[in-house]
């Protein structure tokens, strides 16, 4: 008695006349996809498009559907030398500089510590770094202000620096954690056999290791403090006083409307974050994908 026949058939493929293999889409499937994904990218991208093409329309021509009829620079030039454009400027490259610094130094110790030592009250210190992610930024200011009217830091760059710092740093900490995770023990060991302090095998041998964790806590550090609004409005006052994100809404309010004005500050604004994404992008994918999976 001979067994029955229970060979699975392959569908046919139809662009090569032969079986289609397993996972493999159809042509039609294939069609859609790349028209889905061609969609998903011109939705991502008319917004800074048109903001760009509204940047260099005159005032008349704001609202208008016309791609630069009436081109000019005097929306730039209006910005940079009628307004206190260069200050705001100033005022956020120096909380920035110093957020980034301190936000990378102080995420990347911590997660060293958390990532070799044992030490009493570390699961509780994870926890709370974890925690600390849940509460919304709109939750804080009232606390957060009290806090810096209370020891004189309002209208000062520190406030905001701390600030920062307490959005940036618990979130950073866990992914060099789960990035130093990834660089082997033995390292340190070799280290500690050379004669190296813990500090020194930390710096010398782990850090130089850690360039893709460290590009992308840097980078989100200076995410977190260039593009903030809220805390930046409610701690500092005065135009003298303010960041981009603060200047920014001067142009759009309750007494004017200079949305030309607007888009070009917002262009000039977008350029520096810009750079620093070109700059550090080759170790983004490498350090994010290694902070979330072995954390």
């Amino acid at each position: 008695m001979t067994a029955p026949d229970i060979t699975t058939r392959v569908p046919e493929n139809p662009r090569r006349g032969g079986p289609r293999r397993r996972g493999e889409r159809s042509r039609l499937a294939s069609v859609g996809l790349h028209l889905t994904l061609l969609g998903a990218a011109l939705i991502a991208v008319f917004p800074p498009f048109w903001l760009l093409v509204t940047s260099f329309k005159p005032k008349s021509d704001t609202f208008t559907l016309s791609l630069l009829s009436g081109f000019t620079l005097d929306n730039y030039d209006h910005v940079v030398n009628d307004t206190e454009f260069l200050t705001w400027f100033g005022n956020s490259v120096l909380i920035v500089l110093v957020t980034t610094v301190i936000g990378v130094l102080i995420s990347a110790t911590t997660g060293y510590a958390l990532s070799r030592f044992r030490f009493p009250g570390m699961r509780p210190l994870m926890w709370t770094l974890l925690i600390t992610q849940m509460f919304p930024m709109a939750v804080l200011i009232v606390p957060l202000y009290n806090l810096m009217s209370r020891y004189g830091l309002l209208n000062q760059p520190v406030a905001l620096v701390v600030t920062y710092l307490t959005i940036a740093v618990p979130f950073c900490a866990w992914m060099m954690k789960g990035f130093f995770d990834t660089i082997p023990v033995s390292i340190d060991e070799s280290g500690r056999v050379d004669g190296l302090s813990p500090f020194g095998t930390f710096w010398r041998l782990v850090m130089p290791l850690a360039r893709p964790g460290l590009a992308v806590t840097g980078f989100y550090t200076f995410v977190t403090a260039w593009a903030e609004v809220a805390y930046a409005t409610a701690f500092m006052t005065g135009e003298e006083n303010l960041t981009l994100a603060g200047g920014l809404q001067t142009f759009v309010n309750q007494h004017t409307q200079d949305w030309h004005l607007m888009t070009a500050a917002a262009v000039l604004i977008a350029v520096p974050a810009t750079l620093v994404f070109g700059y550090a992008q080759r170790h983004l994918q490498s350090g994010l994908t290694a902070g979330a999976t072995k954390s």
